[in-house]
């Protein structure tokens, strides 16, 4: 048993939690993402994309470390040192617009981003496991990404107006405030005490203890390979976004807007499982149709640069898309122990940023080539994935 004011505590982490994630995901430069990449750092789509899968690949090399590292010193240590090494990844990509110091800057970032996967989940779930509200855990991962997402939303237009006013460098250089106040924020967690063997305590029994929970459960890969294969496809949609926008003739002014609804889409999605379920008849229903409409929609996308339809494409199929993925969290918990979670997790990502460092090259010579032909390959493959899924109904537990 725990006393009351622990219990206060575990609850407190929670809602810390939150702040957490909305100071951590205060993103200015999202609204002029591909000007801030394309125009101030000179740098062609492909360029683009090869930035993002030596991201992916060094998140990828970094996850499994970085999980037995939180394992080992704590979740609370981890988020706290993600803040400062993405602060530090923020001051070198603001140096100068090179390919070579860009390369340098995601990095840096992707080791704090390596030192939050796996641990933030981690950490609320043995939170919620501490108070006893493990059965609310679909509902508090998906407000934990409603706040990430509404740090998203509230920084685009904001970075497009600053971008406006001091230049395309000034909104990433100001991410920095917020990501000391993340810092500050994870300094007053309360640490989950978790029950381990005393030869978990090594590190290379830390790593094979955290991957062999993955490994040996079957219902563990078939929800990754869902999972991963959906949000894959889908994460293409954040770097399309502004070039189809501007290739269906909108105004730089206005990316940031746009780039609001998106995430807007997103949190209505991740805010309304229990309707949407019912609407699309089951759990493993919504699964199928969010994947579906956002294969239709890429197909779509892929026939017409109207500006309307495409807004639509954007926002309905990206909200879909990208709104999933705290389903995968809450349903992947409910089949870890808790002192492999972390570690699980961060095997998990780490095929997640694999798959995307492997493809990403690939569709940014494709964009280069044709944005059209782009959409239609990567809609076509959503819709395959989403009908040969191997998830079951019983394999969601909430």
């Amino acid at each position: 048993m725990i006393s009351l004011n622990e219990q206060k505590q575990y609850k407190d982490n929670i809602w810390k939690t939150y702040l957490y994630w909305f100071f951590t995901n205060l993103h200015f430069i999202g609204g002029v993402l591909m000007p801030f990449f394309m125009d101030w750092g000179g740098l062609s789509f492909t360029q683009v994309m090869l930035l993002q899968s030596w991201f992916m690949v060094c998140v990828f090399l970094l996850e499994i470390p970085t999980g037995a590292v939180s394992d080992y010193f704590g979740r609370k240590a981890s988020l706290a040192l993600a803040s400062l090494v993405t602060l530090g990844a923020i001051l070198i990509y603001t140096s100068t617009p090179n390919f070579y110091i860009f390369l340098l800057g995601e990095f840096v970032w992707a080791i704090g981003s390596a030192l939050i996967s796996g641990s933030d989940d981690a950490f609320v779930y043995d939170s919620l496991k501490k108070t006893g509200d493990t059965n609310k855990s679909k509902k508090v991962f998906a407000r934990m990404e409603t706040f990430a997402l509404s740090g998203l939303m509230v920084a685009a237009p904001v970075g497009s107006y600053i971008a406006s006013l001091f230049g395309l460098r000034a909104p990433m250089l100001l991410m920095a405030i917020p990501l000391i106040l993340a810092f500050f924020i994870a300094l007053t967690f309360k640490e989950p005490k978790t029950t381990k063997k005393v030869e978990s305590f090594r590190y290379i029994d830390v790593i094979k203890n955290g991957t062999k929970a993955f490994y040996h459960n079957k219902t563990l890969k078939i929800l990754a390979a869902d999972m991963i294969a959906i949000d894959m496809l889908a994460y293409f949609m954040i770097w399309l976004e502004q070039p189809l926008l501007k290739n269906a003739g909108m105004d730089i002014a206005y990316f940031g807007i746009i780039h609001c609804l998106f995430v807007g889409a997103e949190i209505m999605v991740m805010n309304h499982y229990k309707s949407l379920e019912k609407i699309f008849g089951s759990k493993k229903g919504l699964l199928f149709y969010s994947g579906f409409i956002l294969g239709i929609l890429y197909l779509i996308g892929g026939l017409t640069a109207f500006l309307p339809i495409v807004i639509f494409v954007i926002i309905v199929g990206g909200g879909f898309g990208k709104g999933r993925r705290p389903l995968f969290t809450s349903y992947l918990n409910k089949h870890i122990p808790s002192e492999q979670r972390a570690t699980t997790l961060s095997t998990i990502s780490m095929l997640d940023k694999a798959a995307i460092a492997a493809f990403s090259p690939i569709f940014g010579l494709l964009a280069d080539w044709s944005l059209s032909t782009t959409l239609l390959i990567l809609g076509a493959l959503t819709i395959i994935f989403a009908f040969i899924s191997r998830v079951e109904e019983k394999h969601l537990i909430d």
